[in-house]
């Protein structure tokens, strides 16, 4: 069984000590990281030091971002094949703007929305972890997912817990 920590839209200028304690929380037990982009800068990614990481750019990234990570790609956690995408352009109809992007994929995570979701369309999974930075709805705290892969590929979305 692979356990991936999935965020998007942390939206940082650094990762500062209570987005550190954030990532150690929810993240504690999982393997590898993917982020579906608008990390904003490179930096952020060092919270995740010694963890497999997948990450995309966002349209809120700085240059840097965009000069060292791609827009979408395609890997594969255990035997199933990931498309990742932030998921800026996508247009009036995203899961079909999705599944032309990754049409072989078994999951598709996306971010930018700040809205999680987790569902099937078909054999397909799609992921948005929602925001990690409390940005939620309504002041809500940031959401982010948990994706297993082993027999089956399952997710769940989760609410960062309170931290002080």
């Amino acid at each position: 069984m692979i356990r991936a920590g999935v965020l998007s839209d942390t939206h940082l200028s650094r990762p500062d000590s209570l987005f550190t304690r954030q990532v150690a929380a929810c993240f504690a037990d999982c393997e590898v990281i993917i982020h579906a982009g608008d990390l904003t800068t490179l930096a952020v990614l060092e919270a995740f030091a010694g963890k497999t990481v997948y990450a995309v750019g966002g349209n809120m990234c700085e240059l840097e971002v965009h000069g060292r990570l791609p827009e979408q790609r395609q890997f594969s956690l255990g035997p199933f094949t990931i498309g990742l995408t932030h998921g800026a352009r996508l247009g009036a109809d995203p899961e079909n703007a999705l599944i032309n992007l990754f049409p072989e994929a078994d999951c598709i995570i996306y971010g930018h929305t700040h809205r999680s979701a987790c569902q099937r369309y078909g054999p397909t999974l799609f992921l948005n972890p929602g925001s990690f930075h409390s940005t939620g709805l309504y002041g809500a705290p940031g959401t982010f997912a948990i994706l297993e892969a082993g027999k089956e590929l399952s997710a769940r979305i989760a609410s960062i817990p309170p931290i002080r």
